[in-house]
């Protein structure tokens, strides 16, 4: 390897002691070795790491969070700009924004605007990197109340491929701010800080509802009719796995008192027999807590190989109500899984991200009712041949009644990918790349190609 010794940050290279930890990404299926891995705790080291790799002939990747589907932030032989240890944020509670380094996990985000009292409307999972759940679009269980998590950005701190750092907002480079509301992680340069607009947020109620399998059928056909025109206050997903002895699950949050929850939720707990349900009131950032998994603060989680599983996930917007083939597909596909952890995740779109127009952000799919996450897990890679072609089957089987994909859910097995994810808006985003990376330099497998 070329001398780097203008490469500044921490640099983990094959044979440190580190590098198995350092290489290692969320999904196990994959397993890739670059060249050098580069931590970056300024912008300048984002700088110097991109004008190294383009003057040595190296491939480039970014990565955050560490949680892309299909592993495209890694590269054997490429180098990794990974701006992780860039974690600040900053609240300004005259302007009611914050300022975000792009390495920020969910979590650790919620806390620190948790002790202002204020929020972004994000994702559920609170190990994900902010920068690329923001960059794809963000939704989460305030979508439906204040929209994603991009309708949220300001202003975007980016450094180019000619190591150029510019700020993308209304006032200059407004294409680029444009792109980065939906047009995907790694696209057009290196996110290094994002300015968000931030809301107010105290106690809140939320649910959890349990029908047995058996109810699957009228359960899906209730929830589907329900829960994208319900109160936008309220956002619910559900859950319906694997027919194992499995159950279907609802869970929501409500922005507003329980008693009002409670009759929303009525035409929901009058489907089927439910077998438990729990309403309660509690802070806002123990409702995150909850939906995570988790029981106590979690701000410094590392990834370790326990957290580490082998999955496939894909998924697909959808429209218009599923007809009853498409539920009796879906309930054949869960009754034949290949194990107990797979599942299809329902979430709930509507409500206000559903009023801005497709145009106006690069995340096209506002019109959706909602969006079905296919999911699969495994531990044993003889076992992936099979997890593989059932979660691909499901999807195929299921795209009569489907339109497009969610770009933070990438599918490598979809050879329209670049339709499925951006639509009406593809043509745009390619220009736009065209004009901040003419050369192409920040590609991966799925990566907008310049027009």
């Amino acid at each position: 390897m070329r001398s780097i010794s203008s490469l500044t940050g921490r640099i983990v290279l094959p044979g440190s002691a580190d590098y198995d930890d350092a290489r290692m990404s969320y999904n196990a299926r994959f397993s890739k070795y670059p060249a050098a891995i580069v931590f970056c705790g300024h912008v300048r080291d984002v700088v110097n790491a991109v004008r190294w790799a383009r003057e040595n002939g190296y491939p480039l990747r970014v990565r955050s969070g560490r949680h892309c589907y299909e592993d495209f932030t890694l590269a054997d032989g490429g180098i990794v700009i990974d701006v992780s240890p860039m974690n600040g944020v900053r609240f300004d509670p005259v302007n009611r924004t914050a300022a975000v380094q792009t390495g920020v996990r969910l979590l650790p985000l919620y806390e620190a605007l948790w002790r202002h009292g204020a929020t972004i409307p994000g994702g559920t999972c609170p190990t994900v990197g902010i920068a690329g759940l923001t960059l794809g679009g963000g939704y989460g269980f305030l979508s439906r109340l204040l929209g994603l998590s991009c309708d949220q950005l300001l202003e975007v701190e980016t450094v180019l491929a000619s190591g150029q750092v510019i700020r993308a907002n209304d006032r200059e480079h407004a294409d680029l701010l444009w792109a980065s509301r939906g047009g995907g992680g790694g696209n057009f340069g290196i996110a290094t800080s994002f300015t968000f607009r931030v809301h107010p947020i105290s106690c809140v109620a939320i649910y959890r509802i349990v029908w047995p399998w058996r109810d699957l059928p009228l359960l899906l056909n209730v929830w589907q009719h329900w829960a994208p025109s319900v109160d936008e206050r309220l956002t619910p997903s559900l859950v319906l796995s694997a027919g194992f002895g499995g159950y279907c699950t609802s869970s929501g949050l409500f922005v507003g008192p329980e008693w009002q929850l409670r009759e929303l939720l009525a035409p929901l707990l009058a489907a089927g027999m439910p077998v438990e349900t729990e309403i309660t009131t509690v802070p806002y950032l123990e409702a995150l807590y909850r939906f995570g998994g988790l029981k106590k603060e979690s701000a410094q989680w590392q990834m370790t190989p326990e957290h580490r599983h082998r999955f496939k996930n894909s998924g697909a917007f959808v429209y218009r109500p599923l007809p009853p083939r498409a539920i009796s597909t879906i309930a054949a596909f869960l009754d034949a899984a290949p194990s107990p952890i797979c599942m299809i995740i329902f979430e709930s779109l509507g409500g206000r991200l559903g009023r801005i127009p497709a145009h106006a952000t690069a995340f096209v799919h506002r019109q959706a009712s909602f969006h079905m996450q296919y999911i699969t897990q495994w531990t044993d890679p003889a076992a992936d041949e099979a997890h593989l072609r059932w979660a691909e089957s499901i999807r195929k089987a299921l795209l009569p009644y489907t339109f497009g994909q969610y770009v933070n859910y990438p599918n490598v097995f979809d050879a329209d990918w670049a339709q499925a994810y951006y639509g009406s808006n593809l043509s745009a985003l390619r220009r736009i790349k065209r004009k901040y990376d003419p050369d192409n330099v920040f590609r991966f497998a799925q990566s907008i190609p310049p027009l």
